[in-house]
């Protein structure tokens, strides 16, 4: 009984390192995927959301202005020919 008893200890002892190899090696794997994910886009000159929104407003900003000035400039036009 007691041989039985250590059988199934050593078992169980295997299969706890077992688990706690293949986790060791899962996060291995998603350390590896993470730098190369970041590496690649990094490689793309992606811009950060910040960047875009901030380009984002300077181009409605501009819009804004041309507006502003077309119709300064319709009006100069209109008053001119009057």
């Amino acid at each position: 009984m007691q041989t039985r008893n250590k059988v199934f200890e050593d078992i169980s002892q295997l299969m706890t390192n077992a688990m706690g190899v293949a986790q060791g090696a899962k996060e291995e794997a998603e350390t590896a995927m993470k730098s190369m994910l970041d590496r690649w886009l990094a490689d793309r000159d992606f811009v950060t959301r910040e960047e875009f929104d901030a380009v984002r407003a300077l181009a409605q900003k501009a819009r804004e202005e041309n507006e502003a000035l077309k119709a300064r400039l319709d009006k100069l036009e209109d008053g001119g020919k009057g």
